[in-house]
């Protein structure tokens, strides 16, 4: 039998130290995590701020969040299920829904933080690269409110959906530093790549989302049904023909109106106590008995009555 050298010794099993638990579970690259969030000693306790992407099998999540020594705080948020009562109630996870939310988030945070009405963002959706930087005036009193892009674990390919939620947030009036690179539309040879703002527009309002429902249609009514039924369901409610329509209304609304409905409070159900050991209570659909929680009381009467009955039975 060959000698084989036993490397991992007491030594190193004594040295040894486990990774956080995120790493070990594959969550949180920490390499990228600690170059995000680190500060310059010069600006003390300012908190520096990251808009979070995350993109799920249902919904689009967006948020603005600050580290600190306890955890991570998050300032605001928006997800694409939100866009249900602007009237987009299909494709809550594309490019163009992603773009949405980017821009939900934005609106949403500069009027909380009352810069609404200094940074109104982009004029016009057009694809065009847009930076709230180039309008700050030399004299303003507040200036734009700075974040920078926090993808996670996802792959940076170019035309990534987590870059339709910065491109969103960045016409929202956001500023956050980032280049065309990524965006789609970004291409060509490999000496001479440009940008193509118009294929990007095409993205942001699923313009080939809609080329390829009106092909569909023409060639297969049933293959149509089964994939865009929904859709169908979604433009009649809109009287709208088209998703270009219905996402620049979308996009309208949201501008409008950012903020999160409130809840309606919850009513309190009626519980009547009809014994000392039984709880009765009545709900919308019937009642139900509950074991109630004996006092202290209770408990040792309850004990001294099983100690008695063991020694008679004795």
């Amino acid at each position: 039998m060959a000698f084989i050298k036993n490397i991992k010794t007491k030594a190193y099993y004594k040295r040894f130290q486990t990774q956080f638990r995120r790493r070990r579970e594959g969550k949180t690259d920490y390499y990228a995590r600690k170059r995000l969030i680190i500060q310059d000693k010069n600006k003390y306790n300012t908190p520096k701020y990251r808009l979070v992407a995350r993109i799920t099998c249902s919904k689009v999540i967006a948020q603005v969040i600050y580290a600190t020594i306890q955890g991570d705080q998050v300032l605001c948020a928006a997800e694409s299920t939100e866009l249900k009562r602007f009237g987009l109630e299909a494709g809550l996870t594309n490019y163009a829904a992603a773009y949405a939310t980017g821009l939900l988030v934005a609106r949403r945070l500069l009027k909380k933080t009352k810069l609404d009405t200094l940074y109104k963002g982009a004029a016009k959706t057009d694809g065009e690269d847009y930076s709230v930087a180039n309008e700050v005036k030399e004299n303003a009193e507040k200036q734009p409110f700075k974040a920078f892009l926090d993808v996670g674990l996802t792959r940076t390919t170019t035309g990534n959906r987590v870059f339709a939620v910065l491109k969103g947030a960045c016409d929202g009036g956001l500023y956050i530093p980032h280049s065309t690179r990524r965006y789609p539309g970004y291409g060509g040879d490999e000496k001479n790549k440009t940008y193509n703002p118009k294929i990007h527009r095409e993205r942001i309002f699923g313009v080939h989302v809609d080329k390829y429902m009106k092909a569909l249609k023409k060639d297969s009514a049933e293959d149509y049904k089964g994939q865009f039924s929904k859709w169908d369901v979604v433009l009649q409610k809109n009287k709208i023909d088209s998703l270009e329509k219905l996402y620049a209304k979308v996009h309208d609304e949201i501008r409008k109106n950012p903020d999160r409905p409130k809840k309606a409070e919850k009513k309190k159900v009626p519980v009547n106590w009809q014994d000392k050991n039984k709880t009765i209570a009545v709900t919308t659909k019937g009642k139900y008995k509950k074991d109630r929680r004996l006092t202290l009381a209770q408990r040792k009467e309850r004990v001294q009555k099983k100690i008695e009955k063991a020694l008679k039975a004795k």
